[in-house]
């Protein structure tokens, strides 16, 4: 005998079995349409983004335009007229604040034996000039074809430079760029039509100096500092306003040795034991130095201050602690770093 309620229970689970099939087919098929039209909804949003790229391009190159004719004066006083975005820049010394904003000159200043080695991943491809001899021909510079010709002091623009230079292009010069890097950066992106990236580097580098400061927390408080510098003319105590005795003193918060302060730059060994630097750093030129850095240590006044019988002597040979700009000083807060950091 059937019961009669499982009799209806039963009648009910088949349309209930039907629906259930009926609704899974429909997802399936539903899926299925879902993955086929995937790769052409997907290359559609990648189409309208790509217009959208071009489009905020061509907008920022519009912006950029819109301020050319660009005048300004100088540091020096020159009225300088750029009358469109330049594109061929000459700026010998600055090659590194250029290449920060993005642009890389028509040619990269050299001493005659090698360029800033420290850039040359991105500068690799660009033609030397020499400066060993002074100021190089300005027929040599006139072939480059400049638009904006940038000069990195006053003192390159004496003796009647910055006439001859202003002949082949408009010419902006610096009183000294590597002593405020945050102002000349602002003002290279002016002069270039790139304030904004001028403004973003400005930052990532203030944001760099932070966390190096976290990172030597505790070492650099009340601790004295001198960097010497070795070439081909002897040993000479590095200025605290400029370079890496910039990054030392003003960004990692080091004190400059007394001797430094007092403003004796030429070392000897006779004024070694007044040398009252915790922390010293040794900066040899290309190599240049060699025999002065052999005379300095085979010194035995030398081994007997205090910073080098306590193991706080650090050497290097790259040039970027020689020189200006955001990436050269970054790379020498790595090297501080690494050498102190326990």
């Amino acid at each position: 005998m059937i019961n009669a309620g499982n009799k209806g229970r039963g009648r009910i689970r088949k349309p209930l079995a039907l629906l259930s099939a009926l609704l899974l087919v429909s997802g399936l098929l539903a899926a299925c349409g879902t993955n086929a039209d995937a790769p052409e909804a997907q290359a559609s949003k990648q189409e309208t983004a790509a217009q959208n790229n071009a489009a905020d391009a061509e907008k920022s190159k519009a912006e950029q335009a819109s301020i050319y004719p660009l005048t300004v004066k100088d540091e020096l006083g020159h009225e300088v007229t750029i009358p469109a975005k330049p594109t061929k820049v000459f700026a010998p010394v600055m090659e590194d604040s250029l290449l920060t904003l993005g642009i890389k000159p028509v040619r990269q200043w050299s001493n005659g034996v090698s360029p800033q080695e420290y850039l040359q991943d991105q500068l690799g491809s660009v033609p030397q000039i020499s400066f060993a001899g002074g100021q190089p021909s300005f027929e040599a510079i006139l072939e480059s074809q400049p638009d904006l010709i940038i000069l990195h002091n006053a003192y390159a623009a004496e003796n009647g430079v910055y006439e001859q230079y202003a002949k082949i292009a408009p010419t902006y010069v610096f009183k000294s760029a590597s002593t405020d890097l945050n102002s000349s950066i602002r003002e290279l992106g002016k002069l270039l039509g790139e304030e904004d990236r001028a403004a973003q580097a400005i930052k990532d580098y203030a944001d760099k100096v932070t966390n190096a400061k976290a990172k030597l927390e505790g070492i650099t408080k009340g601790k004295k500092a001198a960097i010497i510098r070795f070439n081909a003319k002897g040993m000479f105590f590095m200025n605290s306003d400029y370079f890496s005795g910039y990054v030392l003193a003003h960004e990692l918060g080091f004190e400059p040795s007394s001797l430094v302060k007092g403003g004796a730059f030429e070392v000897s060994l006779e004024i070694l034991p007044e040398l009252d630097a915790d922390y010293i750093f040794l900066v040899n030129d290309g190599n240049q130095g060699d025999r002065f850095v052999k005379e300095l240590k085979e010194s035995e006044v030398w081994k007997n201050v205090p910073a080098v019988k306590n193991g706080r002597v650090f050497e290097t040979s790259n040039d970027y602690w020689l020189s200006g700009g955001f990436i050269a000083q970054s790379k020498v807060m790595d090297d501080v770093v690494r050498f102190l950091q326990p």
